[in-house]
């Protein structure tokens, strides 16, 4: 009987083992995972290391179907994830942002606007910091192979000339003179038409002063315009979910006839604000961003504001550093749960706890200044914990810390007086309408001599709001990092 009962026993263990290794095989176990760990331990998180695992999906798809996508092509941000599970199990946690290796050459399409309030901005006299911008996108761009060039007003009209004449042109509007009809601008046809002709790894580029414009807009009052073009926004953006648009902020000179609304052209020689709007697949922007390739065609000399409409949180990898010079107090990592503090108590003299977080906030895309103002976050706590960050610099990192503070860019230091037995300390960075629209817009734009003409533009809140009003549910932050504390 005892030796039935030990058969049925080994039977029971030995399908228990089968379904493990089966559900493991379907989730990315096996080679896959064997390759991954020793990449890590290796410390060969290099992209030959990553072609080394695609490799060992393409040859048994079916097993990997998680990591498949349905043209047969790596599922980058899936198996993104997989590797820092596997990562995370490790011992210290390791990390490794693999997204910069899935990107295919990609396509560019510029739109370039030819209106009557455009012009001025590249007369012969003039810095012709637009042209620079426009041209620097090109160059900056990884490959010119597919670049295709539109001027746009009333419709879109393919430019005649080649990419290289486009270039070397020091007076674009005066070549492209004739093209379309330049007394306004559609931007419902114009975006439509742009997000349309996308096809996959395509990203298009629209110059412009983003002043809305449309045909016979005589005696319609400013509020009504304003509502229109904040509606227009939102009808054409919350189709296309899957899409993400940057507005980048740039000055430069102008110097000829400026055209108002509801009021009477004037001569204007100063600077004005103009547009890159970059629009793209939301996926294709994430992997722009982490490629170096694409820094400076995503962030163009001369930038004064930039914003990113569509843009889903980020996971991001963070660690406790156990021995920190700014840690006050006493706490223990948990063994069983990565994030959790164990053993937490203040400082006997001042009651403070205070532990440093090495984080990696490069997926956020934002620039050092956005991410080391405290003010930009929003901490809760039971304790009352504040947050202070900073850049991680080389001379933070030593033998004792590395395996904390490699891959990572910030340190994020919580300080506050542990006052209960359970606590939980969430650091989260808000995606809100960003206060320099606000700042950039105005509602009449008839006295060049006004307070804030040179730096503002007729209306722009309100068609910037409609986009982010078309993209809003669900992205109400770039990121979250959440610390649980036990006594």
């Amino acid at each position: 009987m005892n030796t039935i009962r030990r058969v049925y026993h080994l039977l029971g263990i030995t399908v228990v083992m089968l379904a493990l290794a089966v559900t493991a095989t379907s989730c990315g176990g096996g080679g896959l995972e064997k390759a991954v760990k020793k990449a890590f331990i290796d410390g060969d998180t290099t992209q030959a290391s990553y072609e080394k695992i695609c490799a060992i999906i393409k040859e048994n798809p079916k097993s990997y179907a998680d990591f498949v996508t349905e043209s047969g092509d790596i599922n980058v941000e899936a198996l993104g994830k997989y590797i820092n599970e596997v990562g995370s199990q490790l011992r210290p946690p390791m990390t490794w942002d693999i997204t910069g290796y899935g990107l295919k050459e990609l396509t560019l399409t510029v739109y370039f606007e030819r209106s009557g309030s455009m012009t001025p901005y590249d007369t012969p006299g003039g810095g012709g910091q637009l042209k620079k911008a426009v041209n620097d996108l090109i160059n900056f761009f990884p490959s010119k192979e597919g670049t295709k060039i539109n001027i746009v007003n009333d419709n879109i009209y393919p430019y005649s000339g080649t990419v290289d004449s486009f270039l070397q042109d020091r007076n674009i509007y005066e070549s492209t003179k004739g093209t379309g009809n330049a007394s306004y601008t559609d931007f419902k046809l114009i975006f439509e038409k742009i997000i349309q002709a996308q096809k996959p790894g395509n990203v298009s580029v629209l110059i412009t002063d983003l002043i809305y414009s449309p045909q016979n807009t005589a005696d319609v009052s400013v509020e009504k315009i304003l509502n229109e073009e904040n509606s227009v926004a939102t009808s054409i953006f919350k189709t296309y979910k899957g899409k993400s648009i940057i507005v980048n902020q740039l000055m430069g000179d102008y110097n000829g006839q400026y055209y108002p609304y509801n009021g009477a052209p004037f001569a204007y020689n100063g600077k004005r604000p103009f547009y890159v709007i970059i629009v793209a697949d939301a996926a294709t922007i994430d992997r722009m961003n982490a490629d170096e390739a694409f820094a400076k065609f995503l962030r163009p000399s001369g930038l004064k504001n930039s914003y990113r409409f569509n843009q889903a949180a980020s996971e991001l990898n963070f660690k406790v550093v156990p021995d920190w010079k700014d840690n006050v107090g006493r706490f223990r990592q948990s063994r069983d749960e990565q994030h959790t503090l164990t053993h937490c108590e203040g400082d006997r003299e001042t009651g403070v706890l205070c532990f440093t977080i090495a984080a990696n906030l490069k997926p956020l895309a934002k620039d050092d200044a956005f991410l080391t103002n405290a003010a930009n976050y929003t901490v809760q706590s039971q304790s009352g914990f504040a947050i202070t960050v900073r850049a991680i610099k080389p001379d933070d990192i030593t033998n004792n810390n590395r395996a904390y503070l490699d891959g990572m860019t910030h340190l994020i230091t919580a300080k506050g007086k542990f006052a209960s037995s359970r606590d939980q300390l969430s650091i989260t960075l808000p995606n809100q309408f960003p206060q320099w629209i606000s700042e950039s817009s105005s509602t009449t734009d008839i006295d060049p001599a006004a307070p804030g003409f040179a730096t503002t533009t007729f209306g722009l809140e309100r068609f910037l709001q409609g986009i982010y009003d078309a993209f809003s549910a669900g992205n109400d932050s770039y990121g979250k990092i959440v610390i649980k504390l036990e006594d």
